[in-house]
């Protein structure tokens, strides 16, 4: 089992957000508003799941006019996960939210 910092008495209350949960407001917010287009991920720091969000959102909208439209379902459902991660990053406390996503790289929900 993997042992992971523990705040002290003596340390600040501010300890899970010097370890990395200041993101998390940023990160949700973003995820909600932008989620399409992965901004969420890069705030992370996660490159690689952001590349892939931002290019199937991006690339299917750019696409939609060649398509008929037929590439709109794609933008939806990465708009979609990118809304319940908002949602998701929000709704954790931060010493959950940094053990989740700081420590344990969790990259998708």
């Amino acid at each position: 089992m993997q042992q992971y910092p523990q705040p002290s008495g003596s340390q600040s209350p501010d300890y899970w957000k010097s370890q990395g949960a200041d993101k998390k407001i940023l990160a949700g917010i973003l995820g909600i508003l932008f989620g399409a287009f992965g901004v969420h991920k890069f705030i992370l720091g996660y490159t690689n799941e952001g590349i892939i969000m931002l290019a199937v959102g991006l690339g299917s909208l750019i696409l939609s006019p060649f398509t008929c439209g037929l590439t709109i379902p794609l933008t939806m459902a990465v708009s979609i996960v990118g809304l319940v991660e908002g949602i998701m990053y929000l709704l954790k406390s931060d010493e959950e939210f940094v053990r989740t996503y700081i420590y344990n790289k969790r990259p998708w929900f």
